[in-house]
């Protein structure tokens, strides 16, 4: 598949929750590209042990997360369900 630049300003940001310790971010990243480009991913860094943590964000065009929001959500990687869910504004 070939991989395409998506303007920022027109993207869905996921929720990728449940992540085990051990999954790559090309782990992640293969999940969701089955469904279109990604245009951004970010997995935040337990500070202290400066590990990655059990939750990422993966932006995509919004027909392409509206696709992959549903068939990734449940999924098993590494022994545990992901918990798939479109991003929400910080109250």
């Amino acid at each position: 598949m070939t991989q395409q630049i998506v303007d920022s300003k027109a993207t869905q940001k996921i929720h990728v929750g449940n992540i085990p310790d051990s999954a790559s971010e090309t782990e992640v990243r293969a999940l969701f590209a089955k469904y279109g480009s990604i245009a951004s991913f970010e997995r935040p860094v337990d500070g202290p042990k400066k590990t990655a943590g059990w939750f990422a964000y993966v932006s995509m065009a919004p027909a392409d997360a509206a696709k992959a929001i549903p068939a990734v959500n449940g999924q098993m990687l590494g022994g545990q369900a992901l918990s798939v869910s479109e991003a929400r504004p910080r109250a």
